[in-house]
């Protein structure tokens, strides 16, 4: 029996295992390792991008087949930003093609998140046309966040300013915001205002840590770390990760 043979039926014994009951509602993942990857084949980092990028489509049908409703990309944070101007171009670039691919894919409802002000403008034009052309052409599908110039801090920053200019506006003074700020105050001023925390957030690449993603969100979140490089990332890992988070007793932090 060959290799390939026993990994699909390894893979089809994972899929039926799973207990439909206790599956992750909202996914979140953090794509990381594409550079490492690329470096490990002795090519550029652009390479591992697009790689990366490619693998996008694959994981959200993954997540429509065991009916997950939403998803969260992590393609780019504030500290990616710092990083060298000619290999955020390209990367930039990569991530414009990336959302305009699941855009007009007619199977995912796109939602971008994320300090756009931060990037180049024709990038945040780019992603802002997609997700509105996006928004007036599917009405029903898998729910996909994309995350790009995201950062957890700077969205709470963002949050709480875009909180204290509306009370303002309505002629409330800092100390009287201050006696009445509240917990759903700002997550109502949050990039994903209105929609539901994530049940397991997945880290790829081997790194254990969170890096300030969805910072406020991931208060309850169960988080699992995988040792592949995202680019390499295959159904059976996700399999794996649901498989996981099945089997935890989710607390709720009671």
């Amino acid at each position: 029996m060959g290799s390939g043979l026993l990994y699909r039926l390894y893979e089809r014994r994972l899929a039926r295992n799973l207990d439909p009951g206790r599956l992750p509602g909202h996914v979140a993942v953090m794509l990381d390792g594409n550079r490492r990857w690329a470096r490990a084949l002795g090519e550029p980092p652009a390479h591992g991008h697009r790689k990366g990028a490619d693998n996008i489509t694959e994981l959200l049908e993954w997540s429509a087949d065991v009916g997950i409703q939403r998803v969260t990309l992590w393609m780019l944070s504030t500290d990616n930003l710092g990083r060298d101007p000619e290999e955020i171009a390209e990367l930039l670039e990569i991530i414009c093609s990336a959302v305009d691919t699941l855009a007009d894919d007619g199977r995912w409802r796109v939602h971008v998140v994320g300090a756009l002000e931060l990037l180049p403008p024709e990038v945040s034009s780019c992603l802002t046309s997609a997700e509105a052309r996006n928004a007036a052409r599917v009405r029903h599908g898998l729910d996909v966040n994309v995350a790009i110039g995201y950062g957890g801090r700077h969205e709470i920053t963002d949050a709480v300013r875009a909180l204290l200019r509306e009370m303002a506006a309505k002629g409330i003074t800092i100390e009287q915001a201050a006696s009445i700020l509240s917990v759903d105050d700002i997550a109502d001023h949050l990039y994903t205002a209105g929609q539901p925390d994530p049940d397991l957030i997945i880290r790829t690449s081997g790194e254990q840590r969170m890096s300030g993603f969805l910072l406020w969100q991931s208060v309850h979140s169960e988080v699992y770390f995988c040792e592949t490089y995202w680019p390499d990332f295959r159904r059976v890992d996700f399999l794996r990760a649901l498989r996981d988070y099945g089997q935890r007793e989710r607390r709720m932090g009671k």
